[in-house]
């Protein structure tokens, strides 16, 4: 028998809010921008910069989320007196000074961080980092006054480089994965900012609506912005008063291979690597030249999948980032499936590559697409169950699987297909 699907569904980590407040602010700098041509990698930084303030205001004076128990912050009454967490303070900047350090010294060894988009990427940080050195004090001299326990990884790794006490080495390992998730994926997303933002912005607003291909391709272009502007602000915002701190990040070796081979420098899907699906193949477009109604519906298509994924990142709010646990979300198009980013970003690519397809006329060329395609496919499906592995050690992620597994669409639809029932409980992974 059929659960209702008017269940009460499990409270989201995440407000719908915070994400209209960061659309609305980056379609304001969007509009702004076309309106004067403003196309620079520092105009792109900017996008970041409108997406993120409205999120920050709104999770702050609206959801008030620095009061929610999960920062590990006490409101309850005056901060401790300085004295008493001043030591404290030193290990713990010695710590992370030495963290950034570390990640500093990876750039520089990395020959690829020095070359193409990751050249800004670079520029960026490099600018950044005495800015973060400086207001590093002042903010961990605060937040230590009220946190709860703050003695943190930070803590941890500073006790191991003095030398002083007995070194809490979960906290210390947690703490390594945490910053080398931050340290890899965010100098990527600001490697990728300038040239979306661009193709955003340049195109002549005749260009775009000059057929159902160009408006298609720029649409999709929009939707990749707010994909990139809202995960950048994720990697970014990564602080207990706004709540978007990592909690955990994926201990499991089999959940970063799965991740890392989708993103250079390792990533097996690029041109002439062991996942590259695009052999004597051509986009959509080519294939159903002349035919005005076939490129209009299929692009619309193309345009909905992508806002879908992108719909996934806006509705982590600050909280986007891979390979780590920020809270759970239960709303958006996480009520329709656990996993729609990987799902739309997918079935786009099995869409616009037409593998079954080549200019080759070569039927090993039409396997081998096909089957590699497949294979990536297969990725994204490792990639899913290892981030769930990780989540489920949370009582609130098993609680919203199985609510999904009950009420979801999707699960639902492929229960229906099998003839099932609806499915008992999920164990904890």
């Amino acid at each position: 028998m059929w659960v209702q699907a008017n269940e009460q569904r499990p409270r989201s980590a995440v407000t719908t809010g915070v994400g209209i407040a960061g659309l609305i602010g980056l379609a304001s700098w969007v509009l702004v921008a076309r309106y004067f041509q403003l196309d620079g990698p520092y105009a792109g930084l900017v996008a970041v910069l409108a997406c993120g303030l409205p999120m920050v205001w709104w999770s702050l004076a609206i959801d008030r989320v620095h009061r929610h128990a999960s920062t590990g912050l006490d409101w309850s009454g005056p901060p401790r007196p300085l004295r008493d967490t001043v030591d404290i303070t030193l290990v713990k900047l010695t710590g992370l000074w030495a963290t950034w350090g570390l990640i500093a010294a990876a750039y520089c060894i990395g020959r690829w961080y020095w070359d193409g988009g990751y050249l800004f990427a670079m520029h960026v940080l490099q600018v950044a980092a005495l800015l973060l050195l400086v207001l590093s004090v002042p903010y961990v001299l605060w937040i230590d006054r009220r946190l709860v326990e703050p003695r943190d990884g930070a803590f941890a790794f500073g006790q191991f480089l003095i030398g002083q006490g007995d070194v809490d080495r979960p906290a210390l390992i947690e703490h390594f994965r945490s910053w080398t998730v931050k340290g890899f994926f965010l100098a990527f997303m600001i490697s990728i900012v300038p040239g979306n933002f661009r193709e955003v912005i340049q195109p002549l607003a005749t260009d775009i609506v000059s057929g159902p291909v160009a408006l298609a391709r720029w649409l999709i272009a929009l939707m990749f912005l707010v994909d990139v502007a809202f995960a950048t602000v994720g990697y970014v915002l990564t602080l207990r008063p706004l709540d978007a701190h990592i909690r955990s990040a994926n201990p499991f070796v089999a959940g970063w291979a799965a991740a890392l081979i989708c993103y250079p420098p390792f990533i097996l899907m690029s041109s002439g690597g062991p996942l590259d699906y695009h052999y004597g193949t051509r986009e959509w477009s080519y294939w159903l030249d002349g035919q005005p109604l076939l490129l209009a519906v299929t692009g619309a298509v193309l345009v909905v999948l992508t806002g879908i994924y992108a719909w996934a990142t806006v509705a982590f709010g600050l909280r986007f980032s891979n390979l780590t646990h920020r809270g759970i979300l239960t709303h958006g198009p996480y009520r329709w499936s656990k996993h729609p980013a990987y799902l739309s970003k997918n079935a786009f690519w099995w869409i616009a590559t037409t593998p079954l397809v080549t200019t080759t006329g070569s039927l090993v060329d039409i396997v081998r697409n096909t089957v590699t395609l497949a294979l990536v496919s297969g990725v994204y499906y490792w990639r899913a169950r290892t981030e769930e592995k990780h989540l489920g050690a949370d009582p609130a992620y098993r609680a919203y699987a199985e609510w999904m597994e009950r009420n979801a669409p999707i699960p639902r639809f492929l229960r229906r297909i099998r003839g099932g029932s609806a499915a008992a409980p999920l164990p904890a992974e």
